[in-house]
């Protein structure tokens, strides 16, 4: 009787209840699968989706870094062979010119006597007279900014001399150069020399002016010699007025050498323009306005870049 009545824990058929913890675990792993799963798979998408997105606006930077210019040139040669059509061909046009500019540039280093010679010896020629004449206003015109900027009393002596002479014609002083040089050579260096100071003082001058009063204080409580002065806090803050005078002066010292040598004569750019002309030789004188332009405008990138091997980060961008 007793037994009938009782019951072993082991024949009851409702399940103990230790036993859904490890149902109830075993779904929490199955949910944190599948979740991570999904997560997996996102990031997939998400990292398959990101080198597209970089491609594409690698591909759109790259178009606007080449279209525009690419579509700047297409008209300037679509504009020239118009010009070219309309003027009945006495221009030429950019296919005759191209074949012209092969066979000059061929053999740009000839020489068939003092007056005959490649391109490649008058464009030398004539930036060697840029590289002294430049050069020497540089040595001038940086050190007299500074002392300009620098002291009142100088500012107020030269800046009427400085108004005066800053707007004569650059050609206007060859005569003077020829009459005191006694020859082509130097009156036209000495044209360079005093077309390119001007900017380089002047801007010189007005960096200086603009140093903020804060610094010119702290050096006289500090006491520092002029030298400390210019070297530690004038230069670094002048720099950026300074280079802008430069590259004013280097790209005006370039297109007077042009215009300078087609009175002097010698070998140079401007002297193969002049002697192109008299021979009626228009293709060779488009060739030289290409050539101009292309020296003038390595001139200015090769000193930006020099200018930004020595700046200061700030100045950079």
């Amino acid at each position: 009787m007793v037994s009938a009545v009782f019951h072993s824990p082991l024949d009851s058929s409702s399940p103990p209840a230790g036993h859904a913890a490890p149902s109830n675990a075993i779904k929490t792993v199955a949910d944190g699968a599948a979740s991570a799963s999904a997560t997996s798979q996102n990031g997939s998408k998400t990292g398959a989706a990101a080198p597209r997105r970089d491609w594409a606006a690698l591909s759109r930077s790259f178009w606007m870094a080449v279209l525009p210019p690419a579509c700047g040139l297409g008209l300037l040669i679509g504009l020239w062979a118009v010009v070219s059509a309309t003027t009945g061909q006495s221009i030429p046009g950019p296919a005759d010119t191209w074949q012209q500019a092969v066979s000059i540039f061929s053999d740009p280093f000839y020489r068939n006597g003092p007056n005959d010679q490649g391109v490649g010896w008058n464009v030398l020629a004539s930036l060697e007279r840029v590289a002294i004449g430049f050069g020497l206003a540089a040595v001038v015109g940086i050190p007299a900014g500074f002392i300009i900027g620098r002291f009142t009393f100088l500012s107020r002596m030269f800046n009427p001399l400085i108004s005066l002479l800053r707007p004569v014609s650059p050609l206007a002083w060859l005569p003077i150069g020829l009459l005191v040089f006694k020859g082509a050579n130097p009156a036209a260096i000495w044209t360079i020399f005093i077309c390119s100071i001007w900017p380089m003082i002047i801007n010189t001058a007005v960096g200086v002016q603009r140093v903020p009063q804060d610094y010119m204080n702290v050096a006289r409580v500090l006491n520092l010699s002029e030298w400390k002065i210019a070297t530690t806090i004038l230069f670094p803050s002048v720099l950026p007025y300074m280079l802008t005078g430069v590259r004013l002066a280097v790209g005006t010292a370039w297109l007077v050498i042009v215009a300078a040598e087609m009175l002097t004569g010698g070998v140079g750019i401007g002297f193969w323009v002049w002697d192109e002309w008299n021979n009626l030789n228009v293709k060779n004188i488009l060739i030289a306005i290409f050539v101009i332009g292309i020296v003038g405008l390595l001139l200015e990138y090769a000193l930006v870049k020099l200018a930004t091997a020595f700046t200061f980060e700030e100045v950079k961008s």
